[in-house]
Parts: structure tokens; sequence; C-alpha cells
């Protein structure tokens, strides 16, 4: 049962390491391929470094108002960077902003970025995941992050 809050997702992107991990460190370049498919981003805070912090929003659709975990049509999240291995690794602590018990806690979400012929491998692996979140929406969002990501650099 405990791995039901482990979800994971990877995505092979033709592109430098060294690319991809500038693309996690500016906040307008993450605006534009974090939020997965039909949503958008607002950065309020944005601060790239071990320590630092974030703090952004990802905005559900009209069409899916009454989704979000923070506001009808948002969710808002505060988000930490823990470790920053340049070109390498990505670890973050976030926790969203919500009243509902069910998406509290802090949720790591490691990205580790690893060379392979004709790219770089993206994986992905959210750990402690909100009870909240469910195992396939999660995949889906993460999926649709990378696409994106792959769209922005490719």
């Amino acid at each position: 049962m405990s791995d039901s809050r482990t979800h994971t997702a990877s995505r092979t992107i033709i592109a430098s390491q060294r690319a991809i991990f500038r693309a996690f460190l500016d906040p307008e370049a993450v605006a534009s391929w974090r939020p997965p498919k039909g949503m958008s981003a607002k950065v309020f805070a944005f601060d790239p470094r071990p320590d630092g912090i974030y703090k952004m929003a990802f905005i559900y659709p009209e069409t899916e108002h009454g989704r979000g975990k923070s506001t009808a049509d948002a969710d808002i999240f505060e988000g930490r960077f823990v470790e920053l291995v340049p070109d390498e690794l990505i670890v973050e602590e976030v926790q969203f902003e919500s009243d509902n018990p069910v998406f509290a806690g802090t949720m790591t979400i490691t990205t580790a970025l690893l060379p392979v012929t004709g790219g770089t491998k993206v994986s992905i692996r959210a750990e402690n995941v909100p009870s909240g979140i469910s195992a396939t929406d999660h995949r889906v969002g993460m999926e649709s992050t990378l696409k994106n990501l792959a769209n922005f650099i490719e």
C-alpha cells in the first residue's frame, strides 16, 4: 500500500541535460511548460537555489471550474528547492494551499536527468502524494507536463 502514494512518469527529451535543467530554473519557462494540458500557470515567487522557495498556481480552464484544490479554479502551491545538482537532479518539497485535508501534507518531487542516446531521460518521482490526488490523474498530469517540456525545449 505504501507505493500507492508514490507516482512516477518519465520521457526521453531530445535536448541536453543542461538545457532541461535550465528550463526548471527559469520562472517564465516553468510557467509555460509545467501546467498540465489545458491549464495555465501564474508564478508569484520563484527563487531557484537550494532552500529557495516558490509559489505558483495552476489555473483550470473555465470549463473545469470547481476542480481546484485551493479555489474553485486553481491549485495554489508553495514549494522549496531541497536539492539542485546542476544538469542532473532537482528535489522539491511541495504543499498545496487547501482547506481540504485530502490535499494536506508535503509531497517530495524528485526529477532526475539522465543522458541517453539522442537526448535526456527525464524521470519524475512524486512521493507522499496527498490522498486526494489519484494515481491515474497524477500520472496523466505528469505525462502532460513532460510532453509540454519536450515541446518547449526540443
